[in-house]
């Protein structure tokens, strides 16, 4: 075993004191070590219920013949740092939870990892770190939080977003704003829509770092209990057979997650978290690939905030294995890739069926011969922009309007919700990239107060910073280069005429070639909004969206 350079043999007998000191007999220091990586904290929603499941987890651990080591994971909570400073550290934080899990399995010799958390960096973050140090490893989530209920209708966090811009546009009083925060997050929870945590959840499934049920079993169900106590015996066995990631987290690997990615209809955010894994695995990932995929798998779910189905709905409908077992059949995806399970994926969803098809469509039938996302390239985003192309309503798929620019979050939310807009615009946020935020924030607050309004089939909006899973409407993020790096985008002007193609996959600005390079050498200087602190180097280090946002290997 791996653990034994921190244990075994003669000179190793201070180390056995120190594990012995921890209240390890003799008889643990010959089992695996496993690590169990918690991201738990009294601030976030999501995690806030983790020491359960990570106890679970821990009890199937000794059930396997294991021992549990655990050790704690920050994480930041996205809808509390939203439209703020907070939310410059979410994308960033990812770094950070992937460098302290290499830290702690190297610096103690731990044998395999089993990887707890629910909320959006978290997840991509533990699934970078189990990538980059090859260990045996397993991902079980806290799992999604129940839809909240509100005059008798289903409602997530994603509607109090949109509420404020209702009761900005005078169509909601400040009462019901009142009554609706107070019911829309019931618990304990990834929040309950295909945002960006339940995607990760549930794509981990496809990429084989999960077992079946881990995307979409409800945070307060005793099935995730159940399936954490599964997560922690396959830990052990996992080290015991060696089946390490680098046997998972194939390139079949990855086409199979975007596919169920492009079939669910799941967040923008994804693409950046799936390149940033792939990285760390050393696998290749290109945005052209995502619309090769998007271009032949079809949107066979409408998921909030695209529809009014959450997760549980689709947890009732078959979950992710339905899903899978559609694609396998109409032969979309790559049966034989290996998983956590030690089995196929294939073998893992046989028999899977649809119980509800009003949540899952079949695939003769789906929303969409296309897939939930689309990359957009043109002379605004030479290395691709992001949308989430089922959330858009069908009259802005294609869409030309004069630029109303803004240089951060700030300014653009400001006039929005002064109504500081005309219809047909479309809305330019920039400087809020990986380097130029720093950190690439999510626009949540603009673009929900765009739809709570009604204008969302009015206006378009673009950033080379991010959007929220919860974000619908014609958002167009990731846009590279970003501005910092003297992409395209800093070179617009109010007026200029931008034209959107999502059939064609064009974000394209209506301006020649020279003027848009004398317009960019005529910029001053950018000067870092941060210049001390981990977002300094943060900064200073990390790569475009379009590869990621990643640290250099």
């Amino acid at each position: 075993m791996r653990s034994g350079r921190a244990k075994e043999g003669v000179e190793k007998a201070p180390h056995r004191s120190l594990w012995k000191a921890l209240g390890l007999t003799s008889e643990e220091l010959q089992r695996p070590f496993i690590g169990v990586v918690n991201a738990f904290s009294e601030l976030v929603p999501g995690h806030v219920h983790l020491r359960d499941i990570a106890e679970a987890a821990k009890a199937g651990v000794r059930m396997a013949g294991g021992v549990p080591l655990e050790f704690p994971v920050i994480g930041v909570c996205d809808g509390i740092a939203m439209n703020h400073e907070g939310m410059k550290y979410s994308l960033a934080s990812r770094e950070l939870i992937a460098d302290s899990v290499e830290v702690m399995a190297q610096a103690h010799a731990l044998d395999g990892l089993v990887l707890v958390a629910a909320c959006d960096k978290i997840i991509p973050g533990l699934l970078m770190a189990a990538a980059r140090l090859n260990l045996p490893s397993i991902l079980i989530s806290g799992g999604p939080m129940m839809a909240g209920r509100f005059r008798g209708e289903n409602v997530s966090l994603s509607t109090v977003f949109e509420a404020v811009g209702r009761v900005k546009a005078g169509k909601m009083e400040l009462e019901s704003l009142a009554e609706l925060e107070e019911v829309a997050c019931p618990g304990c929870g990834s929040c309950a829509g295909m945002f960006t945590a339940n995607s990760m959840n549930c794509l981990a499934e496809a990429l084989g770092m999960a077992l079946p049920g881990n995307g979409t079993f409800l945070a307060v169900s005793a099935a995730r209990r159940r399936l954490a106590k599964q997560a922690g015996m396959r830990a052990v066995e996992l080290v015991r057979e060696n089946l390490t990631p680098s046997q998972i987290l194939t390139p079949e690997a990855f086409r199979n997650g975007l596919a169920l990615d492009m079939a669910l209809g799941c967040s923008t955010n994804t693409v950046l978290h799936l390149a940033a894994i792939a990285h760390e695995a050393g696998v290749p990932f290109s945005l052209a690939e995502v619309n090769e995929i998007s271009g032949r798998i079809p949107n066979l779910c409408r998921l909030d905030p695209a529809g009014v189905h959450r997760v549980q709905d689709l947890d009732e409908a078959g979950g992710v294995s339905a899903v899978l077992n559609s694609l396998l059949e109409a032969g979309l995806i790559a049966g034989e890739a290996m998983t956590v399970t030690g089995r196929s994926l294939r073998e893992n969803v046989r028999g899977a069926k649809v119980r509800r098809p009003e949540v899952i469509r079949p695939v003769t039938d789906p929303y969409s011969p296309t897939g939930g996302l689309a990359v957009l390239f043109g002379n605004l985003a030479p290395e691709g922009a992001v949308v989430k192309q089922a959330a858009v309503a069908p009259e802005m798929w294609r869409h030309t309007g004069p630029a109303r620019v803004f240089d951060s979050e700030e300014e653009a939310v400001g006039a929005i919700l002064a109504g500081a807009f005309k219809p047909g615009e479309v809305l330019v946020i920039r400087y809020e990239g990986p380097r130029g935020g720093p950190g690439m924030r999510e626009m949540l607050t603009a673009t929900a107060a765009l739809a709570g309004m009604g204008r969302d089939k009015e206006v378009a909006l673009i950033t080379d910073g991010r959007f929220s899973g919860a974000t619908r409407g014609a958002s167009i993020g990731h846009v590279s280069p970003e501005a910092a790096a003297r992409g395209p985008i800093a070179a617009l002007r109010d007026g200029d005429f931008i034209s959107i193609d999502l059939p064609a996959r064009r974000l394209e600005v209506q301006l020649s070639e020279e003027e848009l390079a004398a317009r960019l050498a005529d910029l001053p200087p950018f000067h870092p909004r941060v210049d001390r602190g981990y977002l300094s180097r943060y900064a200073s280090l990390v790569s475009s969206a379009a590869q990621g946002a990643v640290f250099p290997r």
